[in-house]
């Protein structure tokens, strides 16, 4: 399976060949574009490389930046995947879990919208769940971690708002 069938695919540029790695790890990550701000196309304009850095001065900090995820679960609970779950997406940057680096190589990256300190809502924890199910027949994982965990002292999310009692069932 490298594709969810719930989900509307968007293709981004942003990814590349997995190396031989067993896909083993899923990592949960939060965006929001600007911070804070939900319900708008940004997040898919900048996985894809179409965001004009000039519609926010927030936006001119990720000029550089070439980023994706394997899929977003937008606030309403709708599913978006950019990337094939087959292929490398660029969402963990610099990581390691268990002492393994890069764990674009061996993971699958699901992005909510949302922020750390924003609560996430009913739709995204029963889309995030669903997902999770349908991944884990096809794919070996055997760790559910946040972006924080993977990149302690970078990264803070998914935030003190994400309730993971809510996934405990698919962990």
């Amino acid at each position: 399976m490298n594709f969810l069938a719930a989900a509307k695919y968007i293709c981004s540029p942003n990814c590349n060949e997995r190396p031989s790695f067993e896909v083993s790890l899923l990592v949960i990550h939060n965006i929001s574009l600007p911070a804070g701000e939900f319900e708008n196309d940004y997040i898919e304009q900048f996985f894809t490389n179409q965001l004009d850095f000039n519609q926010h001065p927030y936006f001119k900090t990720l000029s550089k930046m070439k980023v994706s995820a394997h899929l977003l679960i937008k606030r309403d609970g709708s599913i978006l995947q950019f990337v094939p779950f087959n292929k490398r997406a660029w969402h963990a940057g610099k990581s390691n879990f268990k002492g393994r680096e890069n764990c674009n190589d061996f993971s699958i990256g699901i992005e909510l919208e949302g922020a750390d300190d924003i609560e996430y809502t009913s739709a995204q924890y029963k889309a995030l769940g669903s997902s999770i199910k349908a991944l884990k027949s096809h794919y070996p994982l055997t760790d559910i971690v946040g972006h924080s965990d993977i990149a302690p002292g970078r990264k803070t999310d998914p935030g003190s708002a994400f309730d993971w009692s809510k996934i405990d069932e698919y962990r």
